[in-house]
């Protein structure tokens, strides 16, 4: 009996390869599609968590907190008294927000000049299981030597979110991404005054010039 001949087997390999091609784009379809959906929500929360803070009294955000910083050493909000500072919850594996944010900030901070250096720029890492002191000293210094890092055990980083109403929702964890996860959580930029009283929320999606023109209206004349 004869075997397919070289048409035939030529056209069985160009339909194999359709075939597959038509499974790689349906997947990248759904991709797009999952990415596309994990954006909306994020926004939708974001929006939702402006809206949520926004209306609350001024005294109900921010509070005490016990933290450690990126130099091992303990910090608390009195080791901040006089001065003020803007305050960021983010975390060091963060692949978009986290970083542009605090690249943002330096950049509003610069267009301050002297004025700015009136604030202290502080990333509170929610992220305890994985940044560590060293790690949060690398990542904040990777953007300005001015930021301070802190971080600290699960309970006190529980803590101090809380006292801002910073929401944290770990995504759901796969074999694959097992010690890679991402987090999502709630971002905005916290200015607070040297009696570590809030003064202004600012969006993260501000551009530097907007944050730098707010802060010029906001910090002391000096």
């Amino acid at each position: 009996m004869k075997g397919p001949s070289s048409s035939a087997r030529a056209r069985a390999r160009k339909d194999g390869r359709g075939v597959a091609a038509a499974v790689r784009k349906r997947r990248e379809r759904r991709a797009l599609l999952g990415l596309a959906a994990a954006t909306a929500i994020l926004l939708c929360a974001a929006a939702g968590f402006r809206a949520l803070i926004a209306n609350r009294p001024v005294e109900e955000i921010g509070g005490p907190y016990t933290l450690l910083d990126d130099t091992n050493h303990v910090v608390t909000q009195q080791s901040f008294h006089g001065r003020y500072t803007l305050l960021y919850f983010g975390y060091t594996h963060c692949l978009d927000v986290c970083p542009l944010t605090l690249a943002t900030v330096t950049a509003a901070l610069d267009r301050l000049g002297a004025r700015g250096e009136q604030v202290v720029p502080v990333f509170i890492s929610i992220d305890p299981a994985r940044d560590t002191p060293a790690r949060v000293h690398d990542y904040v210094t990777s953007f300005s030597p001015r930021i301070t890092g802190l971080t600290g055990d699960p309970q006190a980083i529980h803590a101090v979110a809380a006292e801002f109403h910073v929401m944290v929702r770990p995504r759901q964890a796969t074999p694959a991404t097992a010690g890679n996860y991402q987090l999502d959580h709630s971002s905005m930029l916290f200015l607070m005054d040297g009696q570590n009283h809030m003064v202004s929320m600012f969006p993260v999606d501000s551009s530097a010039e907007e944050i730098a023109t707010r802060l010029r209206n906001l910090l002391p004349a000096g």
